[in-house]
């Protein structure tokens, strides 16, 4: 029998519910496994994919999620924007095995709350989604934290019609394409047909054919083998 007063039960800390969006599923339940350990926790669902994470949060609305950035049919980076959009108050705290500089920017500039290394302990997991709840956004130490803190002060201070410049990067034929461009290549550089590529992004064939059109002829490149080459060298998809 449960003896607490309605004013005890009031200050009773309810767990995080956390959706997991990692496309490894022994990584998947060992999360899970990990997380589920603590009463501080509980987890709400998952995702193998950026797509499917998308979907999830709009059904079970979580209140973190913690999100892969290298996924099939739609990355963490993109599946982290259109997140936010849905629901601007959800917590996303990003765990992958990416150190470079650019993927901790993009990842913040798309609306990260966070971002945990895959070889930090369970101590750190731990922190870091305490620290991402309680607003207090958490980067994983073996990051620069005076460039990701010059970093997040940029961003506070720049209009948000305003792109902040990517450190060291000229403008190339890649940074020309658009964000739905670089969606519909990562799905051909993964051997989607067009007809599926077009049920995945809620979008017409024909659509589909133009934007692959327009990836051609941007980045003057004629082939699959070529896009999926440097899809893969561009990191949108796994090696």
């Amino acid at each position: 029998m449960d003896f607490r007063t309605p004013q005890e039960d009031f200050f009773v800390k309810k767990p995080y519910r956390i959706l997991i969006a990692e496309d490894h599923r022994i990584l998947r339940e060992g999360l899970r496994s990990l997380l589920s350990s603590n009463a501080d926790f509980e987890i709400a669902g998952e995702a193998e994919n950026g797509i499917d994470a998308i979907r999830c949060v709009g059904k079970i609305m979580p209140d973190l999620v913690l999100i892969d950035l290298s996924m099939p049919k739609m990355g963490g980076l993109d599946a982290i924007s259109e997140i936010k959009k849905l629901s601007p108050d959800v917590k996303i705290l990003v765990l992958t095995v990416h150190k470079a500089e650019e993927y901790v920017f993009e990842s913040l500039k798309a609306g990260a709350d966070g971002y945990l290394l895959k070889d930090s302990t369970h101590t750190e997991l731990k922190l870091a989604i305490e620290s991402t709840m309680n607003g207090r956004p958490y980067i994983s130490p073996g990051i620069s934290e005076t460039l990701v803190a010059g970093y997040l002060k940029a961003r506070e201070h720049t209009p948000k019609n305003k792109n902040i410049p990517k450190a060291g990067l000229k403008s190339t034929k890649w940074e020309s394409l658009t964000k739905r461009e670089r969606q519909v290549m990562k799905l051909i550089a993964e051997g989607n047909r067009n007809k599926d590529i077009a049920n995945d992004l809620c979008i017409s064939v024909k659509t589909v054919e133009k934007h692959r059109s327009n990836l051609m002829k941007k980045l003057d490149i004629h082939n699959i083998s070529g896009l999926t080459a440097l899809a893969m060298e561009k990191g949108i998809v796994a090696v």
